[in-house]
């Protein structure tokens, strides 16, 4: 995300300062990268160890952990070098907090509290987003002229929505949506298991469903994905984080991941998640090939 490009160079330079012989894991240990179990978090992992390894002399060892509590647990100790976070997760879900949702002040809030308290260091998000949104089919968006929620707010009436009942019912979901935007009364809402939303809004079901905005299902059902334009929904941009001790002996990994400042968009991360979910392709692959195309390994 641009907001962030202008941390880099000052994060750079710090960091060709600090001296690499700083104690710390011996040079033959391979860098440990962790990761939650979903596609998107191993895409991530595989696409820091492949950077690691295309760049530097080191290997990198991967690990898949349960969830966010844990892996963060272990990045603490430093049983975990790195792993790849979101920014409205450290916020909401390991410091409790709730109040903003712009998006460069969460991140400053959750770098600047988690180098204070945990000695983690946080990196320069990756550029996407993995947020709640909304999504139509292309027709509707078309007929209704929608880009953003507050065109949808205007039209709601209009439509049927299909949605996870937590989406219903959380105050982070459609009642603070219908109190930030007004208007988002739906002609009808359906809950409905997640799994079944896009099968119920492809066989026209159903108008408007909520979604993640990175999800590949959207690409595989050919959905429009509308803008939250007053930025209700918290931002969860991804960025990698760094065990403290590690990041100060291996200055040059903390460096090499700054390269992929905001170079992935909702869009790219949406067609990764789904050559892995839909055509089965490994998710090293498709790191691989990722990093490749941005010039970032050879």
């Amino acid at each position: 995300m641009k907001i962030f490009k202008r941390l880099l160079l000052t994060i750079t330079a710090a960091l060709m300062l600090v001296s690499l012989a700083a104690c710390g894991q011996a040079a033959d240990e391979p860098v440990k990268i962790g990761h939650k179990n979903f596609t998107e978090q191993r895409i991530l992992g595989q696409m820091f160890a492949e950077l690691i390894e295309s760049k530097t002399d080191l290997t990198a060892e991967v690990t898949e952990f349960g969830g966010t509590n844990i892996v963060f647990e272990a990045l603490k100790s430093n049983e975990v070098n790195i792993y790849p976070e979101y920014t409205g997760t450290a916020y909401g879900s390991i410091l409790n907090q709730t109040e903003l949702n712009d998006p460069q002040e969460v991140y400053d809030y959750v770098k600047n509290t988690y180098k204070e308290e945990f000695n983690i260091e946080w990196g320069i998000p990756m550029g996407f987003n993995n947020t709640y949104t909304f999504a139509v089919r292309p027709e509707i968006a078309e007929e209704y002229n929608l880009k953003t929620f507050s065109d949808l707010s205007g039209v709601a009436s209009e439509l049927r929505l299909v949605a996870a009942i937590e989406f219903l019912e959380r105050a982070d979901g459609l009642p603070g949506v219908q109190q930030t935007y007004g208007g988002f009364e739906f002609k009808q809402i359906t809950p409905m298991d997640p799994g079944l939303r896009y099968a119920a809004i492809d066989q026209k079901e159903s108008d408007v469903m909520d979604a993640f905005s990175t999800d590949g299902k959207l690409i595989e059902f050919g959905l429009v994905v509308l803008e939250d334009d007053k930025q209700f929904f918290p931002p969860y941009y991804a960025a990698p984080l760094l065990n403290g001790e590690f990041s100060e002996a291996h200055p040059e990994v903390a460096e090499l991941l700054l390269t992929l400042a905001d170079q992935i968009s909702d869009e790219e991360m949406q067609q990764m998640n789904y050559e892995v979910d839909n055509l089965g392709t490994n998710e090293r692959e498709v790191a691989k090939k990722f990093l490749q195309s941005k010039g970032l390994i050879d």
